[in-house]
This record gives C-alpha cells, structure tokens and sequence, in this order.
C-alpha cells in the first residue's frame, strides 16, 4: 500500500515541482525531463543487468516504443505548459476523465463491449465536457490532451507489453535524440536556462529526470503486490492533489458551474469504479469452482 501511495502521492505533488520550474520555458523543461529520465533509467537498468534486453527487441516493437515515446511526451510536454500557465485544475480534469477516456478507446481500438454502467458513466462525462466547454468559453483543451494522450500511451502499452523499466528507457532512447538536439540548440544561441541561470537552476532542471522516474518505480512495485481495484482507486489520488494545489495553494478560479462539471466527472467515475469492482467480484466468483475443481485433479 505505501508504494501505491507514494507513487499517486508523488505524481499528485507535481505541479509543486514544475512550478518551480517556471524559470524555463515548457520545451525546455520537457527536454530535460527526458534526458535525465533516460540516464537514471540506463543505470537502474545497468544495476538490474537488463541492458542486453533493449538490444533483443524487435523492429515492430521499436516501431511501438516509438509511438508511446510521442505519446508520452506530449503529455509531459502539455502538462508542463498547464503548470507553467496556471491552469493545473484543467490539468487535474484530465487525470480524472483519463480513465474513461481508456474506456472509450477500448471499444474502438480493441472492440471491446460496454456494460449499461460503463454507457451511463461515458454519457455523463460528455455532458460533464459540454458543462466545462460552456464555462470555459472553449473546450478544455489540455485536460482533453492529457486525458487521450495518457489513454493512447496505455494502449501502446497493451499492444506491445514490455517490463516497466525497459519499456520507459527504450522510450527515453527514442526521445532522447530530438530533446538533445534541442537543448543544443538552446546552447548555441544562448537561451539555455541551465547554462546562463547557474548550478543550482540546473541542478533543479537535473532533478526532473529523478522526480519522473521514481513514481514510476514505485507504482511499478504497487503493481506487483497490490489489487487491481485497490491500485484503480488510488490513482484518483494524484488528480485530486492537484485539484487541491490549483484551487487552495494557486487560488485558480472556480466558479459553480466547474464545481458542476467536475461533479458529474466524479459521479460518472463512482459509477465506473463500483460497476469495476463489481465485475471483479463476478469473475473471482465464477473462477472459484474452476480452481476448486483442477485442485482435486490427481497429479
């Protein structure tokens, strides 16, 4: 439980630490987030003698970790922006409706069937969209870009299944390339905040790659040990800091109508998370006999 904890924990702390980043600009920060990520991670992989599993992997596979690796930087890329600008309760709304948003794209990357539950809680999050675009005079753009961008690198993620470690570093090597080019670029003309600040804003800009990499370590041993129904209750811990961070330390504006749309978001995701759990329950259930019956089979 405490590594669940303190990976959702971790992650809903988030806006605290790019905010201190402020002194660079989005691109910059992404940039370095995923070059100190990477590092951490060739040496998390050295110390588990796994670095011989990224030379093993095929083509099709690297064709994969090439999409999640997009995927995934622009969800840093954009949630980086959000906290930059301000705008972390928008940030917050897309963790809580990424769950539907995997649920959406179930049915139409996988084909998978919809419970009457899982209609009802997608309905309401539509209508809950329709609230928040009515508030916001625009579509909630960065919490919609959030929301898919993390449900598509999921999908990736089931397509080609690989180990936690070896899957983000391979995504680092990917990415790794085009953000190097970048902060060279900055370099060359001068507008590198790690270079022209001094150590300690770099030493903070170094810190990205830690702070990004230990959740997942940590949610990579929840993972192991804990239920599934308990780990899907406690991601709703991360969006609900950053909520909590947006409105009570940024003072973001809140007005009833988004307390409305962030309402029907919760009770859309009550409705999934007690219908999941039902299932769960439905199927240990039906797998008892089963068990039972391959039990008293003689060996």
């Amino acid at each position: 439980m405490a590594s669940g904890v303190g990976a959702y924990g971790l992650w809903g702390l988030f806006p605290a630490f790019f905010g201190v980043l402020s002194f660079a600009g989005p691109v910059e920060v992404l940039a370095h987030r995923i070059v100190w990520t990477l590092v951490l991670m060739l040496v998390v992989l050295a110390m588990l003698g796994r670095l011989s599993t990224l030379r093993g992997l095929p083509a099709r596979t690297w064709g994969v970790v090439a999409l999640s690796s997009a995927f995934i930087s622009i969800n840093w890329g954009v949630y980086i922006f959000a906290v930059s600008q301000d705008r972390v309760v928008e940030a917050a709304l897309g963790y809580f409706v990424n769950p539907l948003v995997s649920v959406l794209l179930g049915v139409v990357v996988f084909r998978e069937r919809l419970g009457r539950a899982q209609i009802a809680a997608l309905a309401l999050a539509f209508v809950a969209v329709v609230v928040l675009t009515v508030d916001y005079g625009r579509p909630p753009v960065i919490a919609l870009t959030l929301a898919f961008s993390f449900a598509l690198y999921g999908v990736m993620k089931k397509v080609v299944r690989l180990e936690p470690t070896t899957s983000l570093t391979a995504e680092g090597l990917v990415g790794a390339p085009i953000a190097i080019g970048y902060l060279v670029v900055l370099g060359v003309t001068g507008g590198a905040s790690a270079l022209s600040l001094g150590v300690p804003h770099a030493l903070l800009l170094v810190l990205a790659g830690p702070v990004t990499a230990l959740p997942l370590l940590l949610f990579g041993v929840a993972a192991q040990k804990l239920p599934l129904v308990t780990l899907g209750l406690l991601q709703y811990l991360t969006p609900g800091l950053q909520l909590a961070w947006g409105v009570l330390v940024l003072n973001e504006d809140m007005p009833a109508s988004r307390w409305i749309g962030f309402a029907l978001i919760w009770c859309a995701l009550a409705i999934f998370t007690v219908d999941s759990v039902r299932r769960l329950r439905a199927h240990r259930v039906a797998s008892v006999p089963v068990e039972a019956a391959s039990a008293d089979t003689p060996r």
